[in-house]
């Protein structure tokens, strides 16, 4: 099997704890050939198909260099057995674009992973609002006078923009209310931006849990990323620190209730974000903590990746 993953530069990879690395060397060692290519290198000519200048890979086995690499120029993605995306956030308009790139792609026969349609459809904040019986107190509004009364019926909440990632512009505001406004007016731009809002959840203390469902089956270990210091956000791109851990019962019961609906929409791997017992984000772009949750528990979830990987494509 051939493989092409839409990913990032390969340089920037930290490969001691890259997920779509880790996808890689469990699909080498099956014996499927490994591809890469950014987003940027997509190109479509009228006439013709959807096609990319692509690395053709072998990982080494050692830190420095991990990959060597032959460049194919312009393959065509139909001619791959399977199109892994994992181009990380943020969600932008060159994001939104490559997903219709590879729908065309699909068009033309190629079978892409997640599915690009459903990454378009599954906003990682606004995703939740079909699952809302999972969540905390929620709002979505423009409205800095709907924020207000959020507030003042909860008094403990946090705001966050619709398009962060890694814990960025999250911001928590207690009982007092001090600088709600100006918070407001930062995230929201004077009522041009979206935002969300919901109840502040004190387990986070316990972690932001990361919870992967892989082709609608839950890994049986979430990775709750645990604040340190006097800091609100679990986030590993935030200094959170993760610890692996088995799924508690709630976990189970939001992962078995969402994961074959989203495995049936094409999304081959998702990762839900659970803070105490609800639900906060859906994740679909680019799920990472693969490497994490396998070291510190010896469960491969590279593997069970590339297991669903070979079950879709029969």
């Amino acid at each position: 099997m051939n493989i092409l993953f839409v990913a990032d530069p390969l340089e920037s990879f930290k490969i001691h704890k890259d997920t779509t690395f880790s996808m890689m060397r469990e699909a080498q060692r099956r014996g499927h050939r490994v591809a890469a290519c950014e987003p940027r290198q997509l190109v479509w000519r009228s006439g013709d198909v959807v096609r990319a200048d692509v690395r053709q890979i072998t990982l080494t086995g050692s830190a420095d260099p991990w990959f060597t690499e032959s460049v194919d120029a312009a393959r065509a993605l139909k001619d791959f057995d399977a199109i892994v995306m994992r181009k990380d956030p943020p969600f932008d308009s060159e994001y939104f674009y490559a997903t219709h790139l590879l729908e065309q792609a699909e068009r033309e026969g190629a079978r892409v992973f997640n599915k690009p349609r459903s990454l378009r459809d599954h906003p990682e904040k606004l995703a939740i609002m079909e699952f809302a019986q999972y969540l905390s107190p929620t709002l979505v509004t423009r409205s800095a006078d709907e924020v207000r009364r959020f507030h003042a019926e909860h008094h403990d909440i946090i705001l966050k923009p619709l398009d962060g990632m890694g814990g960025t512009g999250i911001f928590r505001v207690r009982p007092d209310g001090l600088n709600l406004g100006a918070i407001v007016e930062t995230l929201n731009r004077d009522g041009a931006q979206t935002i969300m809002v919901q109840r502040f959840v004190p387990e986070i203390t316990q972690g932001d849990k990361r919870i992967l469902v892989i082709g609608g089956e839950a890994v049986p270990f979430s990775l709750a990323r645990i604040p340190q210091g006097s800091e609100v956000r679990g986030n590993l791109a935030a200094g959170g620190k993760g610890v692996a851990q088995p799924l508690s019962a709630r976990d189970r019961e939001i992962a078995q209730a969402l994961g074959p609906t989203l495995a049936a929409r094409g999304l081959l791997l998702v990762g839900l974000d659970v803070i105490g017992d609800c639900l906060t984000e859906v994740n679909v772009t680019s799920p990472t903590c693969f490497q994490e949750i396998t070291q510190q528990t010896g469960f491969d979830v590279p593997a069970m990746f590339v297991d669903a990987l070979e079950a879709a494509l029969k």
